[in-house]
């Protein structure tokens, strides 16, 4: 997701990586879309999995992500080794691994593990898990009364005045900060980062624990996984509520081309079967979830 929505609703011609800090990064995707039909093809020798090599906690070339190990999952149920394609998700990433192939060859990958539901780049399964952006702070540093969005919005006006609050440029964080009169509390982050070694979880390991910030808003998986890493300091992670025009939760999907229905098929079958199995890789992953009605789900 380096991860969903920054910019709320998917789109075309929006980065997936974006999508997902956004849920992460990222950069234009490309438009049409490569077609590929599956009806007659020999029989699956391994899964070959379109990953980002650098983007934990989703994927990694450790094979350390969340999707790292449901990938192996669902290899071992079709009793077949994994194979990752790797690429950085902010450079036109569906192009570049679910669409590419070289004339005589195969395509170098069939699935894409996260996507938010809905986006048209790919084709997309039934949903398997929703997140929503969340508040992250320090324990003990005057928010620990904060259980939610709303508790936050109702701390008092000289202490909210007072707070920076870190976010990614153009997410959904941006508008309620606006709608809430706490842009100046803004402390913008590029959603594109060139450099190399920039990952989503920086704002929390750089900023927010050496007091450059005093709140994070993050995109849930990434905002969950970060404060779990840090063993200075216990930090808190708030889940956020959409509110009308503020779209915070997203649906996850998984994405193969379009024109392969049946392979579309197996994977919806695959996160049928192992419901449980993936809901126990979340937990393990400390990813926040929310229901249909955007209430937390307990673990």
């Amino acid at each position: 997701m380096r991860t969903l929505a920054q910019t709320g609703v998917p789109a075309s011609r929006r980065s997936l990586r974006a999508l997902l800090v956004a849920l992460g990064t990222g950069a234009a995707l490309l438009g049409a879309g490569a077609v590929s039909a599956n009806e007659g093809a020999p029989p699956l020798k391994e899964l070959k999995v379109c990953q980002d090599p650098a983007n934990m906690p989703f994927s990694n070339d450790k094979g350390e992500g969340l999707e790292n190990r449901i990938a192996e999952l669902f290899a071992g149920s079709l009793g077949v080794p994994v194979k990752y394609y790797s690429y950085p998700q902010r450079f036109a990433f569906v192009r570049n691994t679910l669409r590419y192939k070289l004339p005589g060859e195969d395509f170098r990958c069939d699935v894409m593990l996260g996507v938010p539901a809905g986006f048209d780049q790919v084709s997309g399964t039934k949903p398997y898990y929703r997140s929503t952006y969340a508040l992250v702070f320090p324990k003990g540093k005057g928010l620990d009364g904060v259980k939610t969005g709303e508790d936050f919005l109702r701390l008092d006006p000289a202490t909210l005045k007072a707070l920076k609050i870190g976010l990614y440029d153009k997410s959904p964080a941006s508008k309620w900060l606006a709608r809430h009169d706490l842009v100046d509390q803004g402390v913008p982050y590029a959603t594109v980062d060139v450099v190399a070694e920039h990952y989503p979880g920086w704002m929390i390991d750089n900023d927010l624990v050496k007091g450059r910030i005093d709140v994070a808003i993050l995109w849930g998986p990434v905002a969950a996984y970060y404060a779990s890493k840090i063993k200075d300091m216990e930090l808190v992670v708030v889940p956020l509520k959409s509110e009308p025009g503020i779209k915070f939760d997203f649906e996850i999907a998984m994405g193969v081309r379009y024109g392969e229905p049946e392979w579309k098929k197996q994977i919806e079958t695959l996160i049928d079967r192992h419901k449980d199995d993936l809901d126990r890789i979340l937990k393990a992953y400390h990813v926040p979830l929310v229901d249909e009605q955007l209430n937390p789900i307990v673990y």
